[in-house]
């Protein structure tokens, strides 16, 4: 499954976007999985834990709630609370 992460996301993670296997049965056991794996800080000091506490998600295009099950998907997107104006 590819997993794009966008802002604050990408600046956790080091990336813009990663192929993993699909292990998670469900989008938190991800996010879970992710953050443990994952400890380094951004310029602002946050984990990619932190970050995603504040994150929406999508799967395969479709808005996810942290129970939706991973079988079968190709993409989350990691989407941080935008600034705009």
């Amino acid at each position: 499954m590819d997993i794009h992460y966008f802002a604050a996301a990408r600046a956790a993670r080091g990336v813009d976007r990663e192929t993993i296997a699909g292990q998670d049965a469900t989008l938190r056991d991800l996010l879970i999985r992710l953050g443990e794996e994952n400890t380094d800080t951004t310029a602002a000091g946050m984990t990619l834990a932190q970050v995603f506490d504040r994150c929406t998600f999508l799967i395969d295009g479709r808005s996810a709630q942290p129970d939706a099950s991973l079988a079968g998907v190709s993409r989350v997107d990691v989407l941080p609370p935008f600034a705009g104006g």
